[in-house]
Formats: C-alpha cells, sequence, structure tokens
C-alpha cells in the first residue's frame, strides 16, 4: 500500500494544475456570470487534452486510464469552476460510465468516441415529482414493441437537462413491482414528443442546467435500450462509481478553497502582522486541512479499489457522505478567513460555498448514503416503506 502519486500520475496532476489555473478562471467567472454552460469550445480543448473520458477504454476513445487517474484530474479542474469541470465529471463518472459498462457494444462504439472527442454531452435522468430518493417509485413507462420503444413519463432534477445531447432515462419497462421493472433507455435530443420545462436556477451549480423533461410517446429504436427491465441493479452498481465523481466535486471546492485561503491568511495584514501569524487563524486553518486530507484519502481509496471493476457501496458511500459534510465546513471557513473578500462575488470563495452544498443533495443525498453505509455494515437493506 503506496499513498504517493507515481511519476506518471504526478506528471498528468501538474499538467492539469497548470492547464487549470492558465486557461479556466475567466472562463469560471463568465460562466457563473451568465449561468450558462461552457461552450463547444471548451468542450474541445479539453478532448484536445484527452481530459475528457480518461478512465473510458481507448478502443472507445477514451484516455484508457484508471479511475484514480480521472480522480486527480477531475479535482484539479473542479477547484478552479465546479460548472466548467461538469463535462468531465460526466464522461468519467456519469452515465458514460452505465454505457461504458452495460450498453450493448453497437452503443458503446457510437456514442463513447462522441463523447471522449467533446461532440457529445450524455446526462442522466432518473429522478421524478415524486421518485427521488425512493427512485423504485419512478412511473416514467418505456414501452417495447418489436423494433421500438415508446417513451412516457416526466423527470425532474437531471443536470444537464436542455443542454445535453442524449439522456441515459430510467424507465419502468415491464409490469414487475420495484426494482424489477425498471430498466434504462437512451433518448436523444430532438425526438418527436420529447419536450423541457423552463429552465431552472439553483443557489448554486450556475452553468449547470436544469429543467423538467417530457416524454409524450417519444419513440426511439429498441437498440437504444442500455438495460432492460430487472437491470436496477447494474444501473446502480454503475452508479457507485458516480459517487466517487461526485465526491471528488466535493472535494475540489473545498481543496481549492483552503488553497486559496492559505494565500490570502499570509498576505492579509491586521494589528500589524500577517492574519496567519494569530493562532486562532493557525488552528482553523489545521483543522480545515486535516478534514481535506481524510476526504482525499477515502475519495482515493474507492477509486483505487474499483479498478477491476465498480466500487462497492460502502466504501463510495462513505467517500460521498464525508466529502459532501467536509466540503461544506471547510467552504464556510474559508469565507470566514477571508471575510469581505470571501463573501464577494469577485472572487470564487463563496461560489464555492455554494456548490459544495449542491453536492450533498445531488446524487443521493448525505442521508441516503448514512443509509447505504449502515446497510453495508449489517449486511441487509432496510425497508424505508415499513
Amino acid at each position: 500500500m503506496d499513498f504517493t502519486l507515481n511519476d506518471e500520475q504526478r506528471a498528468l496532476q501538474d499538467t492539469v494544475r497548470r492547464f487549470a489555473t492558465a486557461e479556466l478562471p475567466e472562463i469560471a467567472h463568465r460562466v457563473e456570470d451568465d449561468d450558462e454552460p461552457p461552450g463547444p469550445e471548451v468542450l474541445r480543448r479539453f478532448a484536445d487534452l484527452g481530459l475528457l473520458g480518461v478512465n473510458l477504454p481507448a478502443e472507445y476513445g477514451g484516455g484508457g486510464l484508471s479511475h484514480f487517474d480521472a480522480v486527480l484530474v477531475l479535482e484539479e479542474i473542479a477547484k478552479i469552476s465546479n460548472a466548467v469541470a461538469f463535462p468531465i465529471f460526466e464522461s468519467s463518472f456519469g452515465p458514460s460510465l452505465a454505457v461504458a459498462h452495460f450498453a450493448p457494444e453497437e452503443m458503446r462504439k457510437r456514442l463513447l468516441p462522441k463523447v471522449c472527442a467533446g461532440e457529445m454531452i450524455i446526462a442522466v435522468a432518473m429522478s421524478e415529482p415524486n421518485a427521488g430518493t425512493a427512485l423504485t417509485d419512478l412511473t416514467a413507462r418505456a414501452a417495447v414493441s418489436g423494433d421500438t420503444v415508446t417513451i412516457n413519463g416526466t423527470k425532474r432534477w437531471c443536470s444537464g437537462a436542455g443542454h445535453a445531447d442524449a439522456y441515459v432515462v430510467y424507465c419502468r419497462m415491464s409490469e414487475a413491482p420495484g426494482a424489477k421493472g425498471i430498466g434504462a433507455v437512451l433518448i436523444e435530443k430532438g425526438r418527436d414528443g420529447f419536450t423541457f420545462g423552463k429552465r431552472e436556477h439553483h443557489l448554486g451549480f450556475r452553468g449547470v442546467s436544469s429543467a423538467d423533461m417530457f416524454f409524450d410517446n417519444v419513440q426511439v429504436p429498441a437498440a437504444n435500450v442500455i438495460v432492460p427491465a430487472g437491470g436496477f441493479r447494474q444501473l446502480m452498481e454503475a452508479f457507485d462509481l458516480e459517487r466517487c465523481g461526485n465526491a471528488t466535486m466535493a472535494l475540489a471546492q473545498a481543496a481549492g478553497a483552503l488553497e486559496d485561503a492559505v494565500d490570502y491568511v499570509q498576505e492579509r495584514q491586521q494589528f500589524g502582522k500577517p492574519i496567519i501569524d494569530f493562532q486562532a487563524v493557525q488552528l482553523k486553518l489545521a483543522e480545515m486541512a486535516m478534514r481535506v486530507e481524510a476526504s482525499r484519502l477515502l475519495v482515493h481509496r474507492a477509486a483505487v479499489n474499483a479498478e477491476n471493476g465498480l466500487p462497492n457501496i460502502f466504501e463510495s458511500s462513505v467517500a460521498k457522505c464525508f466529502a459532501n459534510e467536509m466540503a461544506r465546513e471547510v467552504t464556510g471557513h474559508a469565507v470566514q478567513l477571508m471575510g469581505g473578500y470571501g463573501y464577494s462575488k469577485d472572487g470564487p470563495m463563496e461560489r464555492r460555498m455554494r456548490d459544495a452544498w449542491g453536492w450533498g443533495i445531488a446524487g443521493g443525498t448525505i442521508d441516503i448514503q448514512k443509509i447505504n453505509i449502515a446497510s453495508a455494515m449489517a449486511g441487509r437493506r432496510f425497508d424505508q416503506r415499513k
């Protein structure tokens, strides 16, 4: 067990960090002000640098690197901006992984090279107005008849809705109750009967589009079925890896906040000396650093242990839950340490704090992660309906 990066990993991390700090801050500021996703030129730049699909197989245009390498890349980009990093998150830890692991080979060859080339964005649509944490209560239906699948229903809280080119849509695909009837279908934007509601605007996650999605007799080829009815467990296994990406995005908000706070307190002077010379500031920085380092180790463990497949629910849930709570705390302390400069929208600190709160909701709430952890410890599932 070695906790140090090898030469290739250090070089990768350093290269991405230099790129991110040199080229992304101005883009991040524009995305934040406009509340619009980064443009296609950013995706092309990511693709040119090999930052999309870092851990997807090379045969599909991916980087062929490890999940751990993808974590290193994602953290450095997300330190600059949650929204600018979102395409990297989606290509390495989001719905692209479900396609890479479970979709038919024809679909993998059709979609993944476009994702890695920055020509396509795929989002995932899971939640519904009455099915979020209770995901097996979803009611959107996909009826297969011959070579055609017809989809009806509504989806809500889809990050990327309206902006992404295609969606991995969780649907009820048989009359079997609960999880047994659920599968997933790929639905491209522009299909007849597929429409979006009003664009939503949130406390954080500016630059990450979200809207209700409506399916009114939307038809797609049967070849668009990613996982048939009964594949819910497979879909959630892929979601365990999404938790590693979620945890990394939260970690990055805290890590970036800590780095900026350390720089600030060494420059800011009060009572004739830098404020880092005050013991209270030293203690706060140490507490923040301990939490960031602990979170990073938990994320790295989950990612490294997933190299032979997908992470287990215990490790991914522990990493996500701890990172989500830690990021809220650390970014809050960073704003306090920087005072008015931390609270000002002219800098990135207050944005990091707002974005940090979002990750404890997205991808499964903090409390549901704790239930997952207890379930894994006890070796059984808890029925919340009883």
